[in-house]
Formats: C-alpha cells, structure tokens, sequence
C-alpha cells in the first residue's frame, strides 16, 4: 500500500509553494531580508530545508501508514499551507530611496546598524534628548531613515527599533533595551508609525514617569493609542496624519483625540498617505496622493524636529 496520489501530490505543491514564496521574498526584498531583524531570515532558511525534506520524502513513495498517522500527515499538510501563505505575508516592505542614502554616514551624522536596531547620531554628539522608533508592520526599518534624519541633524540621537518579523508589538522590549545602551540620554520621546505607533503609546505612558531618563513626548506618525491614555498620560503627544491616508483614516485619526491628552498637537499633511511616512513604496489599502512624495517628506520632519526641539529646550 502506498500513499494515495492526492496526499503526495498536494504535499509535493505546498512544498513547491514554499520554495517559490522563499524564492520570491528573496528576490524582490532581499535588501530587507538581510538588513532587517534575523528572525525572517531564519524562517526563511527553515521554510527551505522543510519542503526540499518534505519534497524528497513524498518522492520517495514511503508506504502509507494507516490511521493516525495519516490523519496526522493531513493536518500537518494543512499547517503547512497556512505557513506558506503567513511567511508570503510577512515579506517585508523593503527601503527604497532616499532612505537607503540617508543611512550613510557623514560629517553631520553617524550610522550605525546591529541586529536590533540602527542609531542615527549627530556626529558632535548632541543633546540629551533622544527619539526612539517603531516602524509600521512589516516595514524595513531603514525606510524611516529619510524622514529622521533631520532630527539627528537637529541635534537629537535617533533609534529605531528592528522588530522580530515586523511586528512591533514583538519589539515590546526594545525601547527598554535602547533605553540601558544609552544610560547618559536625559529624556527621550517615543514615536512610531501605524501600529508602531500605537506600541510606542504603550511605551511612553509606562516609561513617562521614570525618573532617570523619562518619555517626555509621543509621536504619533498616521497611528493612534489602541486605548483611552487622556487620564494617564502626562508625556507631550504629537499626531501627524495625512489626509488622504486609506489606513489611518482622517476619521480614525480624529476619533482618536478623545484617547490623547487635551493639549495634544495634530498637524495633517494636505495630500500625504500613509505610506509617505516612510520610503517603501506603495502600501495596499492606502489613498491615492494629491501631493509629492518629498513635499510630504518635507512636512513630516519639519513637525518630528519642531516637536523634539520643544521638548529639547
């Protein structure tokens, strides 16, 4: 007795599926794949090692093992379906430029980059004050380079948190983790983009009465808090939205004002999406812009650098 055809064959195409979804998050964003956190790239080198060894062993015509165990194959063919489609999923939205240019290094700012995170830091040292950054889900987080720069050449050490698989809210400990590499920092402000955004809420209400280096300020870029912080949080929060966001709706962000303090600022970029907020192209479910994407660019880090240097003073 051997295995029926239709196990063997929709185990030889969802291990097919695995290579080509491999094969293809390699190809169109390696530059990510690589300079992202690690764990991708291990799920990836995992992924490949389980269907070539899935694959042979189909090919092998092993005789089939009755009850259990093939009922086991089964379910084990289901889940490694849905892994195919979550790891095309977490392909990341790969940096393009300006933000790969942005992270060199130059007489005004030094770049630095580990498996955690990348520091921008402004080349005489700077102020006490730095911003820590929670990229948007599935972002490369050098596409934010761009956009922060300016506040590094203001004066300001910047860090963005590289975030397992590209969800923030698996980096639940990276601001503590840069907050102990950096003991001589006075305060920090705590931003992010989309759901990093909302991450990086949680952190500055939990960190804004530190004593030692508290989140004087929360900068939110198209994200809103996922719960009421108008009683809690006493940090400065900044709100910069873009009207014709299809994500972080202009309804979204405006309801989101009875979650943040009164004397919350929000500024709105006429004509700005959301992925503006960063440099990784195209983002599915977003508006359509009315302005250019360095106009947009401009505005956001004009507002970042007036609200860091508020709290800066």
């Amino acid at each position: 007795m051997i295995t029926p055809t239709w196990l063997r064959a929709a185990t030889l195409v969802v291990a097919a599926a695995a290579l080509v979804v491999v094969a293809w998050a390699c190809a169109t964003a390696w530059g990510a794949v690589v300079h992202c956190h690690p764990a991708y790239a291990v799920l990836l080198v995992l992924t490949l090692a389980g269907a070539v060894v899935a694959g042979v062993r189909t090919l092998r015509r092993r005789p089939a093992r009755p009850g259990w165990r093939r009922v086991l194959r089964v379910v084990l063919l289901v889940l490694g379906a849905a892994w195919v489609v979550l790891l095309a999923w977490l392909r990341p939205f790969g940096a393009v430029e300006p933000a790969l240019a942005a992270m060199r290094s130059d007489d005004a700012v030094t770049v630095t980059e580990g498996a955690a995170r990348y520091v921008l830091a402004p080349a005489d040292g700077g102020d006490g004050t730095a911003v820590f950054f929670q990229p948007g889900a599935r972002v490369d987080a050098r596409a934010y380079a761009a956009v922060l720069r300016p506040l590094a050449e203001a004066g300001h050490t910047v860090v963005v948190a590289k975030q397992p698989l590209g969800i923030a809210f698996l980096a639940m400990g990276a601001f503590d983790d840069a907050r102990d590499a950096m003991p001589g920092t006075e305060r920090w402000v705590v931003g992010g983009h989309s759901l990093g955004g909302t991450v990086a809420a949680m952190e500055a209400d939990a960190a804004d009465g530190d004593a030692a280096a508290p989140a004087a300020g929360l900068l939110l870029f198209a994200s809103y808090p996922a719960s009421d912080m108008s009683g809690t949080l006493t940090a400065a929060v900044a709100s910069v939205s873009a009207s014709e966001d299809g994500l972080a709706t202009p309804a979204k962000i405006d309801a989101s004002r009875a979650d943040l303090p009164a004397d919350t600022s929000f500024t709105v970029v006429e004509g700005g999406v959301h992925a503006f907020f960063g440099d990784y192209g195209p983002q599915p479910g977003d508006g359509t812009p009315t302005i250019s994407h360095d106009d947009a660019r401009e505005q956001i880090s004009a507002a970042a650098v007036a609200f860091v240097d508020g709290l800066a003073r």
